[in-house]
């Protein structure tokens, strides 16, 4: 019989109470305060009955979900409850102010809920035109949303927040399976205050359900070990697909160690459990590739075309632009794409290396605790070295940390396009190692070693607290002190925690962690109570994510500093030691931002015209001492356009006599437009304006069957920035820019200049 510690502190076992391998494996914590992990066998003096309530009264439903598990202290599931209430008041705060966030994946959202057929395909406006440069499934809950509510900024948002608060209930119950409650809720509380975390889900970008979906998938898994049932793959792999149909390859990432370690571990034989992972895959299949096959054999003369591809083709999407070409940056048709990236070091998107995650433009996002889940993690799995090979706490370890160092090497080596905010991926598996390695060195704190390990991972978060405080040190300058000096003190409790009392040992371990998530919950702060809006944001205050662009890692050196970067760098963007463009737009969908680049005017819709045969930017000429090709710029490729009251009733009247209202070069200016007048705005080129789609030929048809009414001059990078086509040879977006100009009537709106295309150049 297994002697129940003394755990009436709330956390932990009593000083000098080793953690056991019991029959389920892994960790034993059968007297934890916040009730035994759910795979702990009952305590031998209760009764099977009385630890499962089995032969009690059924009680009524909310006092169920009030209660909880019958074995469960009462304060478990009410801590539960409270820490995803405090999640969901904490994302929904001031949630509106980001407008329509990212306007790309809005107007895709406002036409899903127009068009079914626009819904299923992920088409950029209802007439399917183009779909937008991922698979369509993160779109989907935001179109069956707005077809509710209608089209708004909390119709759009709050189904990503409601995937925030579930990512964190899912992690909980990961972790509390085997770790107990206090790990669980440690892990959620990490995750929810994760400054990245906070800013995609309250963001309308795909990465909000993949960090969902992986987290199901680590769970599923990690159930799988527990009892060896199929099912549990089942749900893994299906997960992976859905995932697959929402970010593409990234979903795959953690594949390799969650296989291996099912493999290896899963508590059934050899030939079980690769049957099992042979079935875990064909559902990924099915669920993943159901789609893909429908749109592969749709013929393309109905279908929209695929956007952000060079054929037509999803499965060359796939494996290019939003593949392979993400590894190695040979990105056809993406800003500065089709060039390959290098081997390393300094990368068109950033600076590559093992350190990636910990630099100026990344460490602010993700990597507070990031080093001490690393020692953590190292430190659990020394503490089950010698469990049996069922084991599973070691399971969730190598599990959550396999999945954990995988995606974080990728990440940090990725030549091809990388923004700060992909790193929302690490934030669910980072919490995790947080919360289990924390909580079992807790309990194994009266041996010396394990003492020291729990008092350097906390002194590390506080260390690395200080340095990311100090990088803002503009920002709370009393914070990063603090930090350091509780984090510390708290790190020289946790030594002599066996030696304390109870009480000083809990406050040691309190200080402890109240000074590790102090800094991240601060930029946290900081992020929801700002709006955010374009196509590349970061979490925390001015300068924490250093733009995105040119001197901020996630964007392209070399190209345009600040580069639309939202609320903060509305007026150059971030320094980077260099003399950059005024920076793209601060303002919020769909009045979109002011300030653009030269050749856009002051509300970023340009206004350049005439010949661009040297790859410019699309709308010809040289802009106003822009660069060649004038208009729309970068402003218009990361952020919306600004419309006026004037632009959308001139695109409004008479729009119901044509397929599209207008046409612009670049989604981000036609997204603009669209979510400002309602009605479909072709994106001529998809979201960088280099898609062949649609080519000049087919503009022509359109035109000639009177399909457009009006062509929006800027916007997009055409074929300057993205691989358009041979060098010197203008792109499809420029030929159609070029012929419009000279042949259709100039309308001025304000600064905005259209082209009527039912009205010949020189016409009345």
């Amino acid at each position: 019989m297994t002697t129940q510690p003394d755990m009436s502190a709330g956390t932990g076992t009593s000083a000098g109470t080793s953690i056991e391998t019991n029959t389920g494996g892994g960790v034993g914590t059968s007297g934890h305060a916040w009730g035994p992990p759910v795979s702990a066998p009952p305590p031998e003096h209760v009764p099977p009955a009385a630890a499962t309530g089995a032969g009690e009264p059924r009680q009524p439903f909310l006092r169920r979900v009030w209660r909880g598990r019958p074995e469960d202290p009462r304060r478990v599931r009410p801590a539960f409850l409270g820490l995803l209430l405090a999640t969901a008041v904490l994302y929904l705060y001031d949630l509106s102010a980001s407008g329509y966030a990212n306007s790309f994946y809005s107007a895709a959202v406002q036409a899903g809920s127009q068009s079914w057929k626009a819904f299923f395909f992920g088409s950029l406006d209802s007439a399917n035109a183009i779909t937008v440069d991922k698979p369509p499934a993160s779109l989907w809950p935001m179109a069956l949303s707005v077809r509710i509510f209608g089209l708004g900024s909390w119709a759009i948002l709050v189904p990503e927040v409601l995937m925030g608060v579930a990512t964190v209930g899912v992690l909980y119950a990961a972790v509390r399976r085997r770790f107990g409650a206090a790990a669980g809720l440690i892990a959620g509380a990490v995750l929810a205050l994760t400054p990245v975390a906070a800013l995609m889900f309250r963001f309308n970008n795909p990465d909000a359900m993949l960090a969902l979906l992986m987290t199901v998938t680590v769970y599923c898994v990690i159930r799988g070990l527990e009892d060896g049932r199929t099912k549990w793959l089942l749900w893994a792999g299906a997960a992976v697909g859905l995932a697959f149909l929402t970010k593409t390859l990234q979903a795959f990432l953690i594949l390799p160690p969650l296989a291996v370690l099912y493999a290896v571990c899963a508590p059934v034989p050899v030939r079980k459990r690769f049957a099992q992972l042979g079935l875990s895959a064909a559902a990924m299949v099915v669920a993943g590739g159901w789609w893909v096959a429908i749109v592969e054999l749709w013929p393309a003369s109905s279908r929209p075309y695929i956007g952000g591809s060079q054929n037509n083709s999803f499965l060359e999407l796939t494996f290019g632009y939003n593949g392979l070409g993400r590894i190695n940056g040979d990105e056809t048709g993406s800003v500065g794409g089709g060039g390959g990236g290098g081997g390393g070091g300094t990368g068109m998107w950033g600076e590559t290396g093992w350190d990636r995650m910990f630099n100026s433009e990344i460490g602010g996002q993700i990597s507070w605790l990031l080093p001490a889940a690393l020692i953590l993690l190292v430190a659990g799995l020394f503490l089950t070295r010698k469990a049996k090979r069922t084991d599973l706490a070691r399971a969730s370890f190598l599990a959550w940390g396999g999945a954990l160092l995988m995606t974080a090497l990728v990440f940090s080596y990725m030549a091809g396009i990388f923004h700060q905010y992909y790193t929302v991926a690490l934030a669910p598996y980072i919490a995790a190692v947080v919360g289990m390695g924390a909580t079992a060195l807790w309990e194994e704190r009266g041996k010396v070693w394990a003492a020291l390990t729990l008092a350097g991972s906390a002194a590390a978060a506080a260390a690395w607290g200080y340095v990311l405080l100090n990088r803002t040190s503009d920002y709370l300058p009393w914070l990063k002190w603090l930090v350091l000096v509780g984090g510390l003190t708290g790190a020289l409790g946790l030594i002599f925690a066996a030696r304390l009392g109870r009480r000083l040992a809990l406050a040691a371990a309190g200080l402890g962690f109240v000074a590790a998530v102090a800094g991240p919950t601060a930029y946290t702060l900081s992020t929801v109570n700002t709006g955010h809006t374009g196509s590349i944001v970061t979490a925390g205050p001015a300068g924490a994510g250093m733009g995105g662009m040119p001197g901020g890692g996630g964007g392209m050196r070399g190209g345009f500093p600040g580069g639309g970067q939202n609320r903060q760098n509305g007026n150059g963007g971030m320094p980077n030691g260099q003399q950059g463009m005024p920076g793209g737009g601060t303002g919020q969908p769909p009045t979109g931002g002011t300030g653009g680049f030269p050749g856009q005017n002051q509300q970023g819709n340009g206004n350049g015209q005439g010949q661009n045969q040297q790859g410019g930017m699309p709308g010809g000429g040289t802009g106003e001492g822009g660069m060649p090709g004038g208009g729309g710029g970068a402003g218009g490729l990361l952020n919306g356009a600004s419309v006026s009251s004037a632009a959308k009733a001139l695109l409004s009247k008479n729009a119901g006599d044509y397929t599209w209202a207008a046409a612009a070069i670049g989604s981000q200016n036609s997204a603009s437009y669209q979510l400002g007048t309602g009605k479909p705005v072709m994106a001529i080129g998809g979201f960088n304006g280099t898609d062949p789609s649609p080519t000049l030929a087919q503009f022509k048809k359109y035109v000639t069957d009177g399909k457009i009414h009006y062509f929006i001059s800027g916007g997009g990078m055409g074929g300057g920035m993205g691989g358009g086509g041979n060098s010197g040879t203008a792109s499809t977006s420029s030929q159609i820019s070029s012929w419009v100009a000279a042949n259709f009537k100039k309308v001025t709106v304000g600064s905005a200049t259209f082209y009527d295309l039912t009205q010949p150049a020189g016409g009345s």
